[in-house]
């Protein structure tokens, strides 16, 4: 399929991709440096890592909405600055809060919490901004290209937070995440966006309601989002819950641990590099189907590490969570893309988004089970969560889909 040839992109969109590689690699430095710096640094336990977890996700409920209005309000590209500046901010707080002798869990979970809503902004707006960066045709190799740069964000990320934490000190790694958000603005600044025309005003809950409306009557969209949702529940449960289980179970090193949330990254590298390859082996459907399934035999394999205690195995689940799910992502941003009105793009992008308010459920669930009865119990669970996003995408249209859907246009 040619469309996957991510050779002839224009040079305006590659700017975004460097800007996306600049912003996720910040995003992940700072949040695989932030549990291991609560652990080590605080000496908190599990149900205090999950607490952390839950206030670092709660942005993808309270904010993603307001992200999806403002994206088809006003421009994509000053959103997308200014909410990666925010980021930068509130990791230089922690930072100087750790220099100065002053960082709490309460004040490392508030600052983590602004940092996001840097993120989940970032993250609504750049999927609308794409389609009109490039042809309908080249949607699947642009999104490739964002997804393979977040990837190696996820790859580089985990292990550079931990190497940074375990061996520099907590500093350093919360300094290198500042730096690569003021990369990330820079880019943004020159960066070319086509001149949209003004959407009409309405009252924001009539524009909620029409952009929620869309994704839960479409055939296609609705599963995708249910399927989402549940799959972000079951993964934030695991990571709420893993570091404190790698160090005191596993008995790994801040860079173990690491490298092991790393291996992730890793897999999500290689999916998004086989890509193309099977997006023109596969048809369509299957390629959506193929990262839910991939979802629940990774949460199996990490629940055998109850069993056979192992670094590798563990490495191994992360790996597997990561190499399925980024075709599920690639795939699915281009379905919405594609069969989305231009006009409704943002706030759509929004809704997508609202499904990782499932992270702060399940970070709750690592709190409240972990807590309580171990991190142990986490993993069983998670295995049962994974196995229902698999039934529920198994079941839908979505995956018997021969080919990308044609673009759609405005609604009359």
């Amino acid at each position: 399929m040619s469309a996957l040839n991510t050779t002839r992109l224009p040079s305006t969109f590659n700017r975004l991709a460097w800007s996306n590689l600049a912003a996720q690699s910040a995003e992940q430095v700072a949040l695989a440096a932030s549990p291991i710096v609560a652990v080590l640094l605080l000496g908190v336990g599990e149900g205090e890592t999950g607490m952390l977890q839950t206030a670092l996700t709660l942005p993808f409920v309270l904010m993603a909405i307001p992200a999806g209005l403002l994206a088809d309000r006003i421009s994509r590209r000053h959103l997308m600055a200014g909410a990666e500046a925010l980021r930068a901010v509130a990791l230089l707080a922690i930072l100087l809060l750790i220099g100065l002798h002053q960082l709490t869990l309460p004040l490392l979970a508030l600052a983590g919490f602004v940092a996001v809503c840097g993120t989940v902004v970032y993250s609504v707006a750049a999927p609308a901004l794409v389609p009109s960066l490039v042809s309908p045709q080249q949607l699947p190799a642009a999104n490739t290209r964002i997804e393979l740069a977040r990837t190696i964000a996820f790859a580089g990320g985990p292990a550079l937070g931990g190497f940074l934490v375990g061996w520099l000190g907590a500093a350093p790694a919360f300094a290198f995440a500042v730096a690569l958000s003021v990369i990330a603005v820079v880019l943004l600044s020159g960066l070319y966006e086509p001149q949209r025309t003004p959407a009409p005003r309405r009252h924001p809950l009539h524009e909620i309601k029409e952009g929620a409306a869309f994704v839960t009557q479409h055939p296609l969209l609705r599963p995708v989002f249910v399927t989402q949702f549940i799959f972000n529940t079951g993964s934030f449960l695991i990571l709420a819950v893993f570091v404190p289980y790698a160090v005191r179970h596993l008995a790994l090193s801040a860079s173990g641990v690491g490298i092991t949330l790393a291996m992730y990254g890793v897999g999500m590298v290689v999916g998004a590099l086989l890509a193309a390859r099977v997006m023109r082996l596969i048809t369509f459907g299957t390629v959506i189907g193929l990262g839910p399934v991939t979802g629940l035999i990774a949460s199996a394999v990490l629940a055998l590490t109850t069993l056979i205690p192992a670094a590798p195995l563990a490495g191994l689940g992360f790996f597997l969570l990561g190499v399925g799910p980024i075709l599920w992502v690639i795939s699915t941003t281009t379905l919405r893309q594609s069969v989305t009105p231009p006009s409704l793009l943002g706030r759509v992008s929004a809704i997508n988004i609202l499904s990782y308010g499932a992270r702060p459920l399940g970070s709750a669930l690592g709190a409240i089970v972990g807590g309580l009865y171990g991190a142990e119990a986490c993993l069983y669970l998670a295995v049962a969560i994974f196995a229902a996003q698999a039934l529920v995408i198994l079941m839908s249209p979505a995956v018997t889909l021969a080919r990308q859907p044609d673009m759609v246009g405005e609604c009359a």
